[in-house]
């Protein structure tokens, strides 16, 4: 189920660039592929501080 799940998922961004319309839609394209990543970095750096603001609070 997970490897279906990541097939669907795969974007081919070089191809999707090729084929834009305008130079609006390819900022938009890059804008949308760095999204998840900014995302999850947020939520690690969330989870990590607190984490280490409870083992602080511990001590």
């Amino acid at each position: 189920m997970r490897s279906l799940i990541l097939f669907l998922q795969q974007v081919n961004v070089e191809q999707k660039l090729k084929d834009a319309p305008d130079s609006q839609y390819q900022i938009g394209v890059l804008i949308g592929s760095f999204v998840p990543f900014i995302v999850l970095a947020v939520i690690a750096y969330t989870l990590y501080y607190r984490a280490k603001k409870k083992e602080q609070n511990l001590k």
